[in-house]
Formats: C-alpha cells, structure tokens, sequence
C-alpha cells in the first residue's frame, strides 16, 4: 500500500491482497469531501469549475480529491476543448453506496457513535 501524501488517497501496490485492494476503495471513500464529489457525479457529469460552486471548496482541494478518485478508477474525465467533465468509471459504485445507506439505515446511529471510527454526534466527552 502507498499513500499518495497530497491527497491522501490509498493505493493497492500490485504485490498486495484483494484485501489491500478493498481497504484502499475504502479509504478512497472515507472522506467526506471524496463522497460528496461522487455523490454528484451520480447525477451527472460535472467540471472541477462545477463542483467547487456546488461544494464551496477551494479549486485545489477539489482538484486534488478528483485526482484521488481518478487515480483510484472511480472517475474518469473526458476533455472537451480546454474543459475536463468527470462522471463516476464504474455504475456499481452506486450499488454500494446504496447497500452503505441500506446498512446505515439498519444499524441506526451505531456507526456514527463507534469509538474509533465515528463522528462526533452525541459525543459527550470534552
């Protein structure tokens, strides 16, 4: 596994398990700003000038997220003229955000409140 230092984004060495593979697709998807750029492109394809409107980030910090998801094989870019449009590579990562959603559905806030890995809802620690 290597770690890109720029972005942050995972990579599976080609001398790594499927289960390197997995951790890196997950990894890939466990930042908020990275889901939210997938999210969109769900609906359609999207420029970098496009996305930094609709999330108000800085035209670096989503560059260097879709270059992530571009490097990981979830989003291509189709240049036209001096434009990049990028769509999401492969329809199945819609299949596994929704089985995610279903699973979140079922677990309630079991994920969100989980020591290691949750968010800080009903956190009461200070």
């Amino acid at each position: 596994m290597t770690i890109n230092k720029e972005s942050g984004c995972l990579a599976a060495t080609s001398s790594g398990s499927s289960l390197d593979a997995a951790v890196a697709l997950f990894h890939s998807l466990s930042d908020g700003t990275r889901l939210s750029i997938v999210r969109r492109l769900a609906e359609g394809e999207a420029r970098v000038a496009d996305l930094i409107g609709e999330l108000g980030l800085a035209q670096s910090t989503v560059s260097a997220h879709v270059a992530c998801l571009r490097d990981c094989g979830l989003v291509d870019g189709r240049p036209e003229g001096r434009q990049v449009f990028y769509s999401l590579a492969r329809p199945e990562l819609m299949d596994l955000l929704a089985s995610a959603e279903t699973l979140l559905a079922a677990t309630g806030n079991a994920v969100a409140l989980c020591p290691n890995y949750g968010t800080d809802i009903g956190d009461s620690r200070e």
